[in-house]
């Protein structure tokens, strides 16, 4: 590493883990990364085996690929830090981290107590105070905040100690020197959050005798006598006791040291300058956070100031802090500009006052710098000039806060050099020519947490993590929103944050609850909202209408009655001025007290405005999924909506997005995904029937493919319920039709048998072929699940052969696929290929490929099967070139765990690792049920093979446990019998034997023949 590299590059372990290079943060990774990082930070220079880093990583039960997955974890945080092979470094059976002193504040805060611990016995007693300040100056909040785990918690509270004995020197340091009533208020922080130290105590009782408060003194000894008595069962200790007794008696021992003579002030012959002057609101003493917003703010201010002046804008929305921020950085900045601080409210957001005129703000700051009011002029143009002359030659920080737009603010700019204006408004001040613009968003959750931890007390907030986390979530992560909260639970101590969370969780009280004498959050916006015009306040009600969290122009136009670029100019005067947000180009979201906010403006005078823009958006959303299935699904059957008829088509077509291609059509469902759930639950609510089935069934496939398939039911219950409603048999076909594939995606076999055989009685009343297609083909899948194989081929090639009637192709080739699982699972491999290899050829013809990844996996599974593992790994080489961030997960992760047994059948053992690894990390809590048994039951073999008997016998546990739930009964049966296995390699031979027998009487009741099982 370069001298240059070791200076830029730091890390910090003394709160939440943090690393530097050339002054940005850097990004860690995961969880796992920052735990594997968190602990060899804690020890730098020593080697940590890698046991020790999985036993850091993983508080109990870590995977079988913990080992790779350390291993992996030190690549990434290699490629992500700089020169990262050098500060990270392989040495013997572990590794090591090889930092410099200055690079680790932890080191740094080991030296600086060091020096400390010298420094008095060498008459440095004053040195030794300010390193011990430096020292734990350092810490943020608690070791690796956040990281987890039992060993990084074990060396926190190690760590803990060592800073609760500097803090102890500290004190001890001070008393020596005199100090007295100002080390008070630090000693009852630490004591409230000690409260069983007496070393503590005892420094507290001694500070506030010095002070002349004597009865104090002892009534702190009262209340830690009764802790002690009341937690420990004990009495006081000899030097607590003796202080207590010196209190008693007056004596003079415990009386101050006198201070060090002062050296005598040199006497000037000059007439002394007059004082700066600093009109500064107060530094707020808990500032927490805002490290990243901070860092710009003073690497902004800092720029070119000797050449021009600089302006820094703060913008964002109400309640978000920026007058906070602001005021911290002045306080920061004050001693580079040596004449004069200056802060004025120019109440451009102030309930019941009006803005400040620039000529009244000008008078301001014109008395501040001394000018007497004789001299100030009346008019603008006047004040203007003198404010410039006179502000020439001066080094002067200047914060105007509360801007209502940038024409208020540019008669107060300094027109020379060496001044910095810090500007605050909740809209971006665009026209404000020259501004350095930095957006305040809300604060993280790690932010949010130490606020409260801050405001509230380490203790109280360490006793119920969870509801703190619950309660910023609710607040929206808005520091005027926890200040409010946080201060009515100072107020009433026998509140938990359990108790005030539950209270926020009433939407329709919100607001209410956060409000604390004049500070209020729905005052905040409100301001905001008045400063609106009357048709962007009208916008801004519609547009609350929408239930998902994130919406586009298209659908802002639906809302608004508009064409999506009228939409959009509307959108971005709102995001100007923060009452919505911009999660990604295109998109546009509320915070969600924003929301709160724009609901509570609706009332019984816009009910019908809001029926109607909520009618439109409805429609739109049918319109808009209608059309990107037709791109999608070409083949799919048409059904009439009978909605959102419209006498401009044409006009009704320039509202929706255009879809070329089917990727662009997936991706728009990806992108819309939330809003359309919503849409779904909206319609359903307000009784718009039709709306609801058609919806969902347009819906039902993406829900499927992504592996959401609790969403993909609850859509297909409400549909079917509508279509009840609804009294048409047509579409509560459809409807059970698309409920039932969930059901079996789900495991809810019973359940699913039940809903197919209702929409294949349906389509048979109705004559409806296609319906009863699906409907054969779902009992085929179901019963094949439940080990009925000749059932499930007798519905299988029924729906076949309606399909190929109806000259369904898409159709035929998905129900190929499931014949193909059925072959495959009933021992008949070389007719499972066939009916994959038909599927795959029907997929070509079509030009489409969303079932051609399933059919190259079965044709995998069936040549592996046959013992043709090179045509297995061409098959599935096919199928992870379909494979796309839109995949079905637990299909990707099916052929990973397949190409893990393949390659490590062609001696490609490395490739094998990877596979395996990959496929377990894919199986994700969105996975289907009935893909993790298989997929577990497939990496479970391959570790087997491998001779890792106790990963394996873990992994077909799992699945037969996922399978048992099930009654998924060819999986049961596998994994019983991979069971049986590795407890056999185990030396478990009874367990074996039993199970062995299990996995036979289920293998014979499918009549699945011993030769054709998978090996």
């Amino acid at each position: 590493m370069t001298a240059a590299e070791e200076q830029s590059l730091r890390f910090n372990v003394l709160g939440p883990l943090e690393g530097w290079a050339d002054g940005s943060r850097l990004r860690l990774g995961g969880l796992i990364q920052e735990r594997v990082l968190g602990t060899l930070l804690l020890e730098p220079g020593r080697v940590l085996t890698i046991g020790r880093l999985v036993e850091s990583a993983w508080a109990e039960d870590p995977p079988a690929t913990a080992s790779h997955q350390v291993r992996k974890a030190v690549a990434d945080l290699r490629r992500r830090i700089p020169a990262g092979s050098e500060v990270i470094v392989t040495d013997g059976p572990g590794y090591r981290v090889a930092l410099a002193p200055e690079q680790l504040d932890l080191t740094e805060f080991g030296s600086l107590v060091k020096s400390a611990r010298d420094a008095p016995g060498e008459g440095r007693t004053v040195d030794a105070v300010e390193a011990l300040r430096r020292a734990l100056g350092l810490w943020r909040g608690p070791i690796l905040s956040g990281a987890g785990g039992p060993v990084i918690e074990a060396a926190a509270t190690a760590l803990e100690e060592r800073r609760l004995a500097a803090a102890e020197q500290l004190f001890d340091l001070r008393l020596g020197l005199g100090e007295t009533a100002e080390l008070v208020v630090d000693l009852r922080d630490l004591v409230q959050a000690h409260p069983l130290h007496e070393s503590l105590r005892a420094q507290l009782m001694l500070a506030l005798y010095r002070s002349g408060r004597q009865a104090e003194a002892l009534e702190e000894y009262s209340r830690v006598r009764e802790l002690l008595v009341e937690e420990l069962g004990v009495d006081p200790g000899p030097r607590l006791t003796k202080v207590y007794e010196g209190i008693l008696r007056d004596s003079p021992e415990l009386a101050a040291p006198v201070p060090p003579p002062v050296a005598a002030p040199v006497v000037l012959t000059a007439a002394a300058p007059t004082e700066a002057p600093c009109t500064l609101p107060y530094d707020l003493a808990d500032f927490t956070g805002r490290g990243d917003e901070l860092r710009e703010l003073l690497d902004s201010a800092g720029r070119d100031c000797a050449r021009h002046s600089r302006i820094v804008s703060l913008d964002g929305m109400g309640g978000s802090g920026k007058t906070s921020l602001a005021v911290h950085a002045a306080h920061s900045l004050a001693s580079e500009f040596p004449d004069g601080q200056l802060y004025i409210d120019l109440r451009g957001y102030t309930p019941g006052e009006q803005p400040v005129t620039a000529g009244g703000a000008l008078d301001s700051l014109l008395r501040a710098l001394g000018v007497p009011g004789s001299r100030i002029p009346e008019d603008l143009a006047g004040r203007t000039a003198l404010w410039r002359s006179t502000v020439t030659g001066k080094r002067l920080l200047l914060l105007l806060d509360n801007a209502a737009d940038a024409d208020g603010v540019r008669p107060l700019l300094p027109t020379t050099p060496g001044c910095l204006v810090l500007v605050t408004s909740r809209a971006r001040l665009v026209d404000l020519d020259s501004a350095q613009w930095i957006s305040i968003d809300v604060m993280s959750p790690a932010e949010c947490a130490a606020l409260m931890a801050e405001t509230l007390g380490e203790r109280r907030y360490a006793a119920e993590p969870e509801a703190a986390a619950e309660l910023a979530r609710l607040c929206g992560h808005l520091p005027l929103a926890l200040r409010i909260a946080t201060a009515r639970l100072r107020n009433r101590p026998r509140w938990t944050l359990r108790y005030l969370a539950d209270r926020l969780r009433d939407e329709t009280r919100r607001l209410d609850e956060l409000s604390s004498g004049q500070r209020s959050v729905a005052a905040t916006l409100r301001l905001s909202y008045q400063a609106l015009e009357q048709d962007c306040r009208t916008a801004f009600r519609s547009l609350a209408l929408h239930p998902g969290g994130d919406l586009d122009v298209y659908a802002a136009a639906a809302l608004l009655e508009t064409d999506p670029a009228d939409a959009e100019d509307i959108l971005e005067l709102l995001l100007d001025v923060h009452l919505l947000q911009q999660p990604e180009i295109g998109l546009y979201t509320f915070h969600d007290l924003v929301r709160s906010f724009a609901q509570s403006l609706r009332s019984t005078a816009t009910e019908e405005d809001d029926s109607a823009s909520t009618r439109r958006l409805l429609d739109y959303y049918l319109a808009a999924t209608e059309s990107a299935c037709q791109v999608m699904f070409p083949g799919r059957r048409r059904i009439p909506t009978e909605v959102a008829e419209v006498e401009d088509a044409d006009a009704w077509l320039m509202r929706l997005p255009r879809f070329a291609e089917s990727e662009q059509a997936e991706q728009w469902f990806a992108r819309e995904q939330g809003s359309l759930l919503g849409t779904v639950g909206l319609a359903d609510r307000l009784g718009h029937d039709r709306h609801t089935v058609f919806l969902s069934r347009n819906l039902a496939f993406q829900l499927s493919a992504r592996g959401q398939l609790e969403e993909f039911r609850s859509m297909g219950l409400l549909a079917v319920a509508a279509a009840r409603r609804l009294g048409e048999l047509p579409l509560l076909g459809v409807s059970l039709s698309n409920l039932g594939v969930a059901c079996w995606k789900l495991g809810r076999f019973a359940e699913g048998i039940e809903v197919a055989t209702e929409g294949r009685d349906v389509a048979e009343r109705l004559g409806d072929v296609q319906t009863l297609a699906h409907s054969e083909g779902a009992l085929g899948q179901l019963n094949s699940l439940l080990g009925r194989f000749p059932q499930a081929l007798s519905h299988l090639e029924k729906s076949i052969a309606h399909q190929r009637e109806l000259g369904a192709s898409r159709a035929e080739a998905e129900s190929l696929t499931l014949l193909s699982t059925l072959y495959e699972q009933w021992g008949r491999h070389e007719e499972a290929a066939s009916a994959a290899r038909r599927a795959i050829a029907l997929c070509d013809e079509l030009g489409q490929h969303e079932n051609k990844l399933v059919a190259f996996t079965d044709l995998a599974f069936a040549h592996a099967c046959l013992g043709d593992n090179e045509a297995a790994d061409l098959s599935l080489a096919r199928a992870r070139a379909l494979c796309t961030e839109n995949s079905d997960p637990g299909q990707v992760a099916l052929a990973l765990a397949l190409l893990a047994e393949v390659a490590q059948r062609l001696g490609r053992d490395d490739q094998a690792v990877r596979y395996a690894d990959r496929a377990m990390e894919t199986i994700g809590p969105n996975v289907s049920p009935l893909r993790r048994a298989k997929v577990e039951n497939t990496v479970g073999r391959y570790l087997y093979k491998r001779k890792e008997y106790v990963a394996a016998l873990g992994l077909h546990e799992s699945a037969h446990e996922v399978a048992h739930s099930l009654d998924f009964r060819i999986e049961m049966a596998y994994a019983l019998s991979g069971m049986a296995r590795a407890q056999a390699a185990l030396g478990l031979s009874e367990e074996a034997a039993r199970n062995e027998r299990s996995a036979e009487d289920l293998f014979g009741e499918m009549g699945v023949p011993a030769e054709r099982r998978r090996s």
